[in-house]
């Protein structure tokens, strides 16, 4: 009974925690979108006009129908108090190009950009945790030097020159790997292997030092006096304690999946929600844009709370409030 009202008291704390943050990301990230496409250069109707019918056919008269139907000489806080009542609303609004509901394509997109970024991190937890766990069973050892070097090699590649790399090798030296477009379940391994690899850099490290925390801690050496050997040993005494840095630094890791996937899925022609902001942004697509960094921001608030759950499930103590 005592667990069980912590584990409420526990659980309210994460919601209201998390959902604060929640409303705060959407309405700075939004708001930021906002003036920060007003900032841009260009003609805003113009840009408009030829996302709609393409700067082949595009005209002065056309920019001009589509100022007036947009209203968009209207002063800016009219603009941003409209966007704001929608937001309360829960209605993102409709695209400026297409006119489609923003909702309806953010989901469509969203779904693409999930499914990269659950690959990714999948894949570079199954490189990292054996890289890690090695590495920390025998701290400065030949295989810690060698994934300390590894990890170093990897961070300092910036995801878009890795992901280049690698389609140049797909494209010259494999056909049976895409390198680049989607439809298929093979388009999805070069962009989750890019993000990975940078992914799979730092969470080996993180794996490591845990490892290393709990191959030094007492009640790992009173589990070898017992007889057990050190991989079993770490298997059943280990495990949960050396799990807690790993998976709180996961949440970390997604504003790299993030940053990856704005520049990445642009890269290998992935249709997710970060290029569909890449092409909102040069069409000044303002509300695709404020819904693209609102879904964004929203994301990277619910894998916290995802973590926070996670980390509340393994240690007994936050339970109990210790």
């Amino acid at each position: 009974m005592q667990d069980t009202r912590f584990n409420s008291r526990a659980l309210l704390g994460i919601a209201l925690r998390r959902g604060g943050q929640a409303g705060a990301v959407a309405l700075l990230v939004g708001t930021l979108s906002f003036f920060m496409m007003r900032w841009l250069p260009g003609d805003f109707a113009y840009r408009i006009a030829a996302g709609r019918y393409g700067y082949d056919l595009v005209s002065a008269e056309a920019a001009e129908a589509v100022r007036r139907e947009l209203g968009l000489d209207a002063p800016w806080y009219t603009a941003l108090a409209d966007w704001w009542l929608q937001l309360l609303r829960f209605d993102l609004g409709e695209s400026l190009v297409t006119g489609h509901r923003i909702i309806d394509e953010v989901a469509h997109q969203l779904g693409h950009t999930l499914s990269l970024a659950f690959a990714a991190i999948a894949l570079s937890v199954v490189i990292a945790l054996p890289l890690g766990i090695a590495a920390g069973l025998r701290p400065r050892g030949w295989a810690d030097r060698l994934g300390e070097g590894a990890a170093i090699a990897l961070r300092a590649f910036p995801p878009f020159l890795l992901g280049l790399l690698l389609v140049i090798a797909a494209a010259n030296l494999s056909d049976a790997i895409p390198a680049a477009g989607h439809g298929e379940a093979g388009n999805l391994l070069l962009p989750a292997l890019t993000l990975a690899l940078g992914l799979a850099a730092a969470s080996s490290r993180v794996a490591r030092e845990s490892v290393a925390r709990v191959v030094a801690s007492d009640y790992y050496a009173f589990a070898l006096t017992k007889g057990l050997s050190p991989r079993l040993a770490l298997w059943r005494h280990g495990v949960r304690n050396a799990a807690l840095p790993v998976i709180a630094y996961l949440g970390v890791q997604l504003a790299f999946v993030i940053e990856g996937v704005v520049i990445l899925e642009t890269l290998f022609a992935w249709p997710g929600i970060g290029h569909a902001l890449v092409h909102a942004v040069f069409w000044r697509d303002v509300p695709m844009i404020q819904g693209t960094c609102l879904m964004l921001g929203l994301c990277f608030v619910l894998l916290n709370a995802a973590v926070d759950l996670a980390c509340l499930l393994l240690d007994p103590r936050r339970r109990r409030g210790t």
